[in-house]
């Protein structure tokens, strides 16, 4: 059996964060989730993930900072960006600073899953 890629949600909002989990381990993915962008760090720190799913506006360090920290120390895994936010300027910061690409909130579960699985490159 393959090693089912490892995922880290960063979400403020606990809903989402586990709504979203039990969406992506439902498709067989293996999950950790971070409250902000502290707490990501420090797993980011500890642990190596394919896909980082990162919430822009967080308390404390946003995703911004989480993003440039990834890049930095894991050059390989891949992050989309999700924010409630969904304007150009942010878009196109994410994309300079490396994400793969960006969903905005509220995101329809499915496409976020086909999002996530083309950037996988499992779809």
């Amino acid at each position: 059996m393959a090693v089912k890629n490892k995922i880290l949600v960063v979400d403020d909002e606990e809903a989402l964060r586990t709504v979203l989990s039990a969406e992506l381990e439902g498709e067989g993915y293996q999950v950790s989730t971070a409250a902000d962008g502290d707490e990501a760090i420090k797993i980011i720190g500890s642990e190596q993930f394919h896909l980082i799913l990162l919430d822009i506006k967080m308390p404390n360090v946003d995703g911004f900072e989480v993003l440039k920290y990834v890049k930095q120390h894991q050059p390989s895994t891949k992050v989309i960006m999700l924010t409630g936010f969904a304007d150009l300027k942010n878009a196109i910061e994410s994309k300079k600073l490396g994400a793969e690409d960006f969903v905005s909130k509220p995101y329809d579960l499915v496409d976020l899953l086909t999002t996530v699985e083309r950037v996988l490159g499992t779809s």
